[in-house]
């Protein structure tokens, strides 16, 4: 059996031949919680309501940490009481494993 996602850690990627097809994407998608494909099946995105900036905040730089460990780092929007997430590969053009090694430590912080 694989090792679940969020006890993966994210490996350098680079180029077109590192980006992830489209029924790998649909199948680790369907182990996150509450993701989305967007952008054309070119990166994952999550909203992740909190009940105050404080909690948010939170959030953020816990999630801050984790990608500055990982060397990932997702797009943030920051708001009140929420927090919007989006990871990309850049280097590869799409998605790579390492969006979805993010995006379920991510879930895992929030108890997902």
């Amino acid at each position: 059996m694989d090792m679940p996602l969020h006890l993966q850690h994210c490996r350098p990627l680079s180029g077109p031949d590192q980006r992830m097809d489209a029924a790998t994407a649909a199948a680790l998608l369907k182990t996150l919680d509450g993701w989305e494909l967007a952008e054309h099946g070119q990166a994952i995105i999550k909203i992740v309501h909190f009940n105050d900036y404080y909690r948010t905040m939170a959030f953020v730089n816990a999630l801050a940490f984790i990608a500055h460990r990982e060397d990932h780092h997702p797009d943030l929007g920051v708001h009140f009481n929420r927090c919007e997430i989006r990871f990309s590969t850049h280097d590869v053009g799409g998605l790579s494993l390492n969006d979805f090694i993010c995006a379920a430590k991510a879930d895992a912080l929030i108890g997902g």
